[in-house]
């Protein structure tokens, strides 16, 4: 099979791992202690969890969206 016929490159499936790394860094970012019945965790509305969490995502997905699209230079 020669290179040619592979839809991804070496750059493409680097750019992805990086991209994933990134949505998974933004998953961590949202997690924290939680409310319970009992008592109400204030921390739930946070701005790292309300804000920078779900950005880093989105940067993430959008970069995970340009390593598909991306196209192998010959």
């Amino acid at each position: 099979m020669d290179k040619k016929d592979f839809a991804f490159d070496k750059v493409n499936y680097i750019l992805l791992a990086v991209g994933m790394i990134i949505v998974v860094v933004g998953f961590l970012l949202m997690t924290g202690p939680a409310s319970t019945d009992t008592s109400f965790e204030p921390d739930i509305f946070s701005a790292r969890r309300t804000k920078l969490a779900p950005v880093v995502c989105l940067f993430g997905f959008v970069s995970m969206i340009y390593a598909v699209v991306r196209k192998p230079k010959n």
